[in-house]
């Protein structure tokens, strides 16, 4: 789940805060990305800061926070509905007071809000033996059955259809409920790939425009099906250098992009590769310098979440 090179950073640091030299840079890079969005013509609004280091407790185990960062991995807004998330970390339990403003403002101008089940988190969730799956064998996960739980991250949209995956926050139990939730309008549609630590969906498959997809060809060895007719193209490799720290996530954050239309993209400013692809294929890729953010596990799409975008309700895959 974390890589592999960041597990004694995690056993000597856990707990503690981020180093404030990569919080400060991060921080910058965020507010660049918020002059971009703006001078393309995307209205930003920004969540409010809650206290993150306050311990909190449920009686049955006591965190801290972790950050406020992603609100993609906490919130699904699909069609008129914005969904909270209930998260598998006990560290982003509250997560979501920092959106609460915006969701209250967005519910009294018509949008529907639903949350999901706020979870237990006590430690029938949470297989505590857990060991990395060998070889060619099924993928071991962290969570159980024992109730609902998702991150929004682990899924994407497609107009009618919802493709999420099963993951170490993600479980069969969650997906049931989500389905549920959205009724029949939607169809939510599982995936598997070939991925030894599954979190989170961005890195593996992302959506371009109507017909083209970009894949992770480490994670999709095969397209599905419903991609068939479909143009789909892999990603390049990422080319963050092996000292850059990633906490929480691997170098293929690079596919962690945030497309603003069918045309512009947003993409890592010192992502040579993934701009001339973008290019390449016909897109307008718009250079963001990010990569210090990536160290806290996410970027462009992580980082934000599009409530409002033109267009009508359409179904793209078969």
């Amino acid at each position: 789940m974390i890589p592999a090179q960041q597990h004694e950073t995690f056993r000597r640091c856990a707990g503690e805060e981020f180093p404030p030299e990569i919080v400060k840079a991060a921080n910058d890079e965020l507010e660049e990305l918020v002059r971009i969005l703006e001078a393309e013509g995307v209205t930003v609004r920004r969540p409010d800061p809650i206290p993150q280091g306050q311990v909190y407790s449920t009686g049955a185990w006591a965190t801290t926070g972790m950050y406020a960062a992603m609100p993609r991995d906490a919130i699904l807004v699909v069609g008129d509905q914005i969904i909270e998330c209930p998260m598998a970390w006990r560290s982003r339990y509250y997560e979501n007071l920092a959106y609460r403003p915006l969701i209250k403002e967005y519910f009294r101008n018509g949008a529907k809000w639903v949350a999901g089940p706020k979870p237990e988190l006590t430690d029938e969730l949470y297989d505590l033996d857990w060991t990395e799956s060998a070889q060619g064998e099924p993928t071991n996960l962290v969570v159980t059955e024992f109730e609902p739980t998702f991150d929004a991250a682990d899924f994407l949209r497609f107009g009618r259809d919802i493709i999420g995956q099963k993951s170490n926050v993600t479980n069969e139990f969650g997906i049931e409920w989500l389905r549920r939730t959205l009724g029949d309008e939607y169809r939510v549609r599982v995936l598997e790939f070939d991925d030894a630590h599954p979190m989170h969906i961005d890195a593996t498959l992302a959506p371009l425009a109507p017909g083209k997809l970009l894949i992770n060809p480490e994670r999709v060895p095969e397209i599905p099906k419903m991609f068939r007719n479909w143009e789909v193209r892999a990603a390049p490799a990422p080319v963050i250098p092996d000292s850059h720290p990633l906490y929480m996530t691997s170098k293929w954050i690079n596919m962690n992009i945030l497309m603003l239309d069918e045309e512009r993209v947003v993409v890592e400013a010192e992502d040579e590769p993934m701009i001339k692809f973008f290019k390449d294929w016909g897109f307008t890729p718009i250079p963001c310098n990010f990569r210090n953010f990536n160290s806290f596990g996410g970027s462009f799409h992580c980082a934000t979440l599009d409530v409002r975008r033109s267009g009508s309700l359409e179904t793209y895959v078969d």
